[in-house]
């Protein structure tokens, strides 16, 4: 059953900041400067059983938007209004109606859709509260609310409710479960095909999707369901987020809190698509943003877009130099792509197309490979048993005199994989070789993309929890080298 709720106005009159207010947490980005929003954003509001939209001002014409962002813009706007069970119109209580206003209660009337008439910024007394002009637009009763204050937040709650009719019980917003759906989120720098990407998995124009940097600037969340390789279905939450800039690079308050936006999405997330341009390869940026997925122990999926430009270089302008081929520049892309991103062992690498759609269902394929990988346990025989192959293969270097030395290893946890290794001293682990034992266990376990975290406990902590001075040491390794060979045969897991 049908239960939305869209708010619509001009730009600037509060609408995002209601939004945030209902959805009781801070979504879209809230800035005193107008045409912040573009994208319909949405939130669950579990005690209503409905979903929220917020959207974009109606009519604005900002030189810092340009008319093509504008027109999309509005065109999500009427998205909402049709999709709407109940209209939010929001007015500007203290600064009065304007020709705009009236101009869009006129096309609300037309739309026959039912609406309630908010008048927001109702923080004071009723001779600086413009109620009287509110009933001029045939709206019936407004509503006085404070946005930002929480005043008659009750009331409205109340009347939203009472337009919509009690929540069918299968629509209610229920605590997470097994069957919630498997969420990602695709992160990336400004202008790398993010949002295009969002619209081939949505197959629709839901995003707007523009050449000018920086188009998207709230972190969206949207609903789909994808049918894998078994015949099953799956459903999915995809985050699509602004693009990061570097830190230094933030020109304004709305990128700085567009990053915020992006950051917290990254936490919210099961798997990450780390977007890459196909011309462009790994920049520095590309790889402190990866470095904050990894950060936040989130498995990682690199997505190549725009392949499709590649193919036709290679097809129609005879390619580029130095490649000889399009398999050659795949190969020395992907070469040096986990040069720069060495901290991603094992991750899954897609060259897809949001233009065309090439490779896309490959890559949902594997973020549902990587959600139940997440959840295999390692055995601890096995666990102890390749650690120590890998330290005999390859020791670690000596630092100070002595090397670093694993007596025992335990898997402790999951989404990220945690392992606890009993050692003789922390400090004697170099962040090669830590990266070193990492890529060896992802390649043995079949962990590709999965983050692994080392918890280490030295010798004296070992001593001071047992009372025992020394922890055990590893077994020697069996002969048994289940996938060492083929690695150590063509040079790979060699230490950085």
């Amino acid at each position: 059953m049908s239960r939305i709720v869209a708010i619509v106005g001009r730009p600037n009159v509060g609408k995002s900041r209601l939004f945030n207010r209902l959805a009781r947490k801070r979504i879209s980005i809230v800035h005193d400067q107008p045409g912040i929003t573009r994208d319909v954003i949405t939130a669950e509001i579990a005690d209503g059983g409905y979903t929220l939209l917020d959207t974009g001002g109606l009519g604005y014409t900002g030189s810092d938007t340009p008319a093509a962002l504008t027109k999309a813009s509005e065109q999500q706007v009427d998205f909402a209004i049709a999709s709407a069970d109940l209209i939010l119109f929001v007015v500007d209580g203290l600064a009065g109606l304007s020709a705009l206003d009236e101009k869009i209660a006129t096309m609300l009337r037309r739309s026959k859709k039912p609406v309630r008439l908010v008048v927001n910024k109702a923080d004071f007394d009723d001779s600086k509260v413009a109620l009287d002009e509110a009933y001029r637009l045939g709206l019936g009763e407004p509503l006085r609310v404070s946005a930002e204050h929480g005043n008659g937040e009750a009331d409205l709650r109340d009347a939203i409710l009472d337009a919509l009719g009690p929540a069918p019980a299968d629509d209610v917003i229920s605590d997470r479960s097994a069957a919630d759906p498997l969420c990602v989120c695709f992160i990336g720098r400004p202008n790398v095909g993010k949002s295009s990407l969002s619209n081939r998995l949505l197959q629709s124009d839901r995003l707007i999707v523009s050449d000018v940097p920086g188009t998207t600037r709230d972190a969206i969340e949207l609903p789909f369901t994808f049918k894998g390789r078994d015949g099953q279905d799956y459903p999915f939450k995809l985050i699509d987020t602004a693009g990061i800039r570097a830190a230094t690079k933030l020109s304004s308050p709305v990128e700085y809190f567009s990053r915020l936006r992006s950051m917290e999405a990254i936490k919210q997330t099961d798997v990450v698509f780390l977007v890459l341009d196909a011309l462009d390869g790994v920049t520095q940026q590309d790889k402190a943003i990866a470095g904050e997925a990894v950060k936040e122990g989130k498995p990682i999926i690199i997505v190549i877009n725009k392949w499709d430009l590649i193919v036709e270089r290679f097809k129609k302008q005879g390619g580029f130099q130095p490649y000889t081929s399009e398999r050659d520049y795949r190969e020395k892309y992907e070469k040096a792509l986990f040069e720069r991103l060495f901290f991603t062992p094992g991750a899954p690498l897609i060259f897809v197309s949001a233009l065309s759609g090439y490779e896309i269902d490959r890559m949902l394929n594997a973020a549902v490979k990587i959600h139940r990988t997440l959840d295999k346990r390692l055995s601890t025989a096995r666990l102890n048993q390749v650690l120590g192959y890998l330290s005999d293969r390859n020791p670690p270097a000596a630092i100070g005199g002595k090397r670093f030395r694993i007596y025992y290893a335990t898997h402790t946890g999951t989404r990220p994989f945690r392992l606890k290794l009993f050692c003789n001293r922390e400090e004697k682990l170099a962040e090669s070789y830590r990266r070193y034992l990492e890529a060896g266990i992802v390649a043995e376990f079949d962990l590709a993309g999965c983050p692994i975290f080392f918890d280490l406990v030295g010798k004296e902590k070992h001593a001071e929890r047992t009372g025992r001075p020394e922890g055990r040491a590893l077994a020697k390794p069996s002969e048994h080298k289940p996938k060492w060979k083929a690695a150590e045969e063509s040079g790979g897991l060699a230490e950085d």
